[in-house]
């Protein structure tokens, strides 16, 4: 075989393994940001471990309210109250995540899509009403 046949041989057989191996290469942003989402977590609470105060005094070690002396025990009962706002938050928050997409595609959905969404926070708003007319939003 003569030089020039094999050189151009070896360089097109050396150009489809680099692209047979090109699309691993897209994956090295993806790992060196793994690598630094976990090393520098790592690296801070270790650095802030060596360099913290061991010596606590007693305002330190207490129970922290707002600027104010706690009084009576710390593991004192909740109002069922507190449960049932804290509930309610969270299911007329997690439905308000569901605007968010829609509003993304408002433009594709046209007037089918505004009339649903106005459906969909009509129904919160009754439940809304309902749950403050039960008086569930009220702490005493």
């Amino acid at each position: 075989m003569t030089p020039i046949p094999a050189l151009l041989l070896q360089s097109s057989s050396a150009s489809a393994s680099r692209a047979a191996a090109a699309p691993i290469y897209g994956y090295i942003p993806i790992i060196m940001f793994f690598v630094i989402a976990v090393l520098l977590p790592v690296a801070l609470l270790t650095l802030s471990r060596l360099i913290h105060r061991r010596v606590y005094e007693r305002e330190k070690l207490m129970p922290y309210e707002c600027g104010i002396d706690p009084i009576g025990d710390a593991h004192e009962r909740f109002s069922v109250r507190f449960y049932i706002i804290a509930m309610l938050f969270l299911v007329f928050d997690v439905e308000v995540v569901f605007l968010f997409p829609w509003a993304i595609i408002y433009d594709k959905l046209a007037l089918f899509g505004l009339a649903e969404m106005l459906v969909f926070i009509g129904i919160l708003v009754v439940g809304y009403y309902y749950a403050w007319r039960k008086g569930a939003l009220e702490w005493a």
